[in-house]
């Protein structure tokens, strides 16, 4: 063939067809590397005990109804995603449809965020338990004692805005009024729309009725809270729309949002969680002994030293944690008077809290103090890291599920550390 008939043909190429249908072959199991954190996390799960997610099934053998997804399947999702900070059950249903390790998991069972959410957000005492596992299974094995633990709290931003917060007065004036407006649209249009988008509309209507209901309920316990100010009018007591059970607190930057305290226990010597709380209050004060009671309540441990910060320690919770048989570490507060060492004794003083004020004074309990940072704030920052900046659910209850999933998920890899 000539050279001018050669440059007169076109280029023969293989052109995409994405509109053709294919069936692709897929080898979960060879596909995956046998390294990868997917399997880590399946084994951590197979070796828990989730026999209280398997009686809360309602689907029997023998009886009429669709089988139930496996709660492995849906706890191996949730670990995967919290160590890879995903904290959001829509992501996680996407990444189960394109993501190896997340397929693996799945193993070709089909899951949706709605399944998801509840598995994580309605069963706080079922992870509370797994919480317990957790360590059990390091107890047992020898790599935690729980002789010394570390306090610690975090705040963590709700899922609310400061605009939703509202004032007894204003929060009367809005009950029924989304329900009333909902319906007067209703009434002078009713084929604006379709029923299916009628009945969502309804719904979403009565829902934050709902929620301003119970941001009323919310609202005596935010009144007591609220002090006077040196006998001047005080401020209204505020709650919101959004989540009622949010607070707005101090936060580490020194700005006001809408948050909730998590509270931390950690072994010191492992950086293994062995306690966690979440409340609405924004200082420490209250949650020393309760964590306490909780470590021992768990792990059947009473530790022989309870380190934490200044915020934690009150002249109370020295007095209560001594007749625990625990000897408090923590800095003690500057007097008011510069004269007076904040280790000179008050003739009110207990033998606990003078034993405390002496303690302090040791190279002993100063050295175990700097130790805190190693722990309390390392698993501060690594829940950050695994994504926990901002709760996505509302609520005491779904937000404490949320802390323990993080709590799970973080001592699992303490886990693979220590062994």
């Amino acid at each position: 063939m000539s050279e001018e008939r050669e440059d007169r043909l076109a280029a023969r190429t293989i052109e995409a067809n994405r509109a053709q249908m294919r069936l692709v072959p897929m080898d979960l199991e060879g596909m995956l590397p046998q390294e990868h954190a997917a399997r880590a996390v399946w084994a951590f799960v197979e070796r828990l005990d989730l026999g209280e997610f398997y009686e809360a099934i309602r689907s029997r053998e023998g009886a009429a109804g669709r089988p139930a997804v496996d709660p492995k399947i849906y706890l191996g999702l949730w670990i995967l995603a919290t160590t890879e900070g995903v904290g959001a059950a829509r992501e996680i249903e996407r990444l189960s449809r394109y993501h190896l390790g997340y397929q693996w998991i799945c193993g070709g069972v089909p899951v949706n965020h709605h399944s998801l959410s509840d598995f994580r957000n309605l069963a706080a005492d079922r992870l509370n338990a797994l919480l317990t596992q957790s360590v059990s299974m390091l107890m047992a094995s020898g790599l935690v004692e729980i002789r010394r633990v570390s306090q610690d709290g975090m705040k963590v931003r709700a899922s609310a805005g400061a605009s939703s917060f509202r004032t007894r007065g204003s929060l009367e004036k809005m009950v029924g009024q989304q329900v009333e407006r909902l319906a007067r649209e209703i009434e002078a249009d009713p084929g604006a729309a379709s029923k299916r988008e009628q009945s969502a509309r309804e719904q979403a209507a009565e829902d934050r009725a709902k929620r301003i209901e119970q941001a009323l309920e919310e609202m005596k316990e935010a009144e007591k809270r609220k002090r006077s100010n040196n006998g001047k009018k005080k401020n209204e007591a505020r709650t919101s729309t959004t989540d009622p059970h949010a607070r707005v607190m101090k936060m580490a930057d020194g700005g006001f949002r809408p948050a909730y305290n998590v509270h931390l226990a950690t072994d010191m010597d492992t950086m293994v969680i062995i306690g966690a709380d979440v409340d609405n209050v924004g200082t420490d004060l209250h949650a020393m002994v309760p964590l306490a009671k909780q470590v021992e309540k768990r792990h059947d441990a009473r530790p022989g030293h309870w380190v934490a910060d200044g915020g934690c320690t009150s002249i109370g919770n020295v007095d209560q944690m001594h007749e625990r048989g625990c000897k408090v570490i923590a800095p003690l507060r500057q007097r008011s008077n510069p004269e007076r060492k904040p280790t000179d004794p008050r003739a009110s003083d207990s033998d606990a809290v003078l034993q405390w004020r002496a303690r302090m004074e040791t190279e002993e309990a100063k050295t175990l103090y700097k130790k805190r940072g190693a722990t309390a704030e390392c698993v501060n920052a690594q829940f950050r890291n695994q994504g926990l900046l901002r709760f996505l659910v509302r609520g005491t209850e779904k937000v404490l599920s949320v802390v323990l999933m993080h709590a799970i998920a973080h001592n699992m890899r303490r886990a693979w550390a220590l062994t």
